[in-house]
């Protein structure tokens, strides 16, 4: 079901022609991607290979979070830098060879201003070193199907190799927002500190203080990668992600970003659909109870354009009865969502709420005798 919810979404979005111009975008590549589905409402050259600079770290903080939310780390956990980890260039904290600074501190550190020598230090802490940090962050971008990426370091400092694109960028934003929303206690901070308040952080990504509704994500550049971003926020229930790749200054990505946004949060609408009425028992034919609770999935959330969100009409499509057995979870009918002309939309699967045995031949007989002696 959740491979089918995101074709419902993207075949209803099919049906309608936006009332709304798409966004212009003067980044080469670009993406905007709507977290619960996945359904992607912009595209731009968006499976271009492009270094990604520091938007690299959305990967090593999904291994990150993912490593605390499985009990294999944790916040307070103490990291002590190597001389690898505090010799990385570019943006950075400044660590020293030896200091010790926990999981918590190394994350807002990544999150806020960018530091490659905190990204690399927790990659060294999960796997051992970075060369082995990087075998797993390319086996995950192999798992969530990031066709276009390679990783040759953690934290996205320019090397051979070391590519991404916007579409790829977009399907690791999701998984970490989707999966990990902890996150955000990191990636919504617009200022903070460390060591005790020595060193202080501002964000990188402006849209954090001047965006309404920003959660995140990361920020990169570099002169060979230009000026990226993964951008997320969140209207209404709905949470949106905007890639810009290899934008020509920081200003640039930030419109563009803006934009995508924007364009983003006019256009489209997330509805939770349900039947007009509760659905009621379905009789069993030959079961060991006489009938069986149809349910809907719990992915019965569509992506739609706004002017198509407001005049919904769902039919409920079921048998008069089904055989035993029946399996919990067997498709039984299907919810058929209607625009307000009987345009078709999506269709979303009735399912079994339980499982109902089939009775045996003991039980019929059993059954026989009870209801003879009710006839007497």
């Amino acid at each position: 079901m959740k491979r089918i919810l995101p074709l419902l979404c993207l075949f209803a979005l099919a049906l309608c022609v936006s009332a709304h111009a798409a966004p212009e975008v003067a980044a080469p590549s670009a993406v905007l991607m709507e977290k619960t589905t996945g359904a992607v409402l912009y595209a731009k050259d968006e499976h271009a290979p492009r270094e990604p600079a520091s938007i690299t770290k959305i990967m090593t903080l999904l291994l990150t979070m993912e490593a605390i939310d499985s009990g294999a780390l944790r916040y307070d956990d103490v990291v002590t830098a190597s001389a690898h980890a505090a010799s990385m260039g570019g943006s950075q904290i400044w660590l020293r060879e030896g200091e010790q600074m926990t999981v918590d501190d190394l994350l807002k550190a990544v999150c806020v201003v960018s530091g490659n020598d905190a990204a690399v230090a927790l990659g060294e802490h999960l796997a051992g070193s970075e060369g082995a940090f990087v075998e797993r962050m390319n086996a995950r971008a192999a798992e969530l199907g990031m066709a276009d990426t390679h990783f040759v370091n953690a934290c996205g400092l320019s090397a051979e190799g070391h590519v991404s694109s916007a579409h790829d960028v977009a399907l690791m934003s999701r998984e970490l927002i989707l999966k990990h929303p902890d996150v955000r206690r990191y990636t919504t901070l617009w200022t903070d500190s460390l060591r005790d308040g020595a060193s202080m952080l501002v964000n990188t990504n402006k849209l954090i203080r001047f965006y309404d509704g920003a959660t995140g994500l990361k920020t990169g550049s570099t002169d060979a990668a230009g000026y990226c971003l993964s951008a997320t926020a969140e209207r209404d229930g709905m949470e949106l992600i905007a890639v810009v790749m290899r934008a020509r200054t920081g200003d640039e990505r930030l419109a563009d970003a803006r934009a995508l946004l924007d364009y983003g949060f006019a256009a489209y609408t997330l509805v939770d659909v349900h039947p007009d009425e509760a659905l009621a028992p379905l009789p069993v034919t030959l079961g060991e109870r006489g009938a069986v609770q149809p349910v809907l999935t719990e992915d019965n959330t569509l992506l739609l354009e706004r002017s198509a969100a407001s005049a919904l009409q769902t039919e409920v499509v079921l048998p008069g009865r089904v055989d035993a057995p029946v399996a919990a979870g067997d498709r039984l009918g299907e919810l058929r969502v209607t625009d307000a002309d009987g345009g078709a939309i999506a269709s979303l699967p009735i399912l079994a709420g339980e499982s109902v045995a089939r009775v045996t031949w003991e039980q019929m007989f059993r059954r026989l005798l009870r209801i003879g002696f009710c006839a007497e």
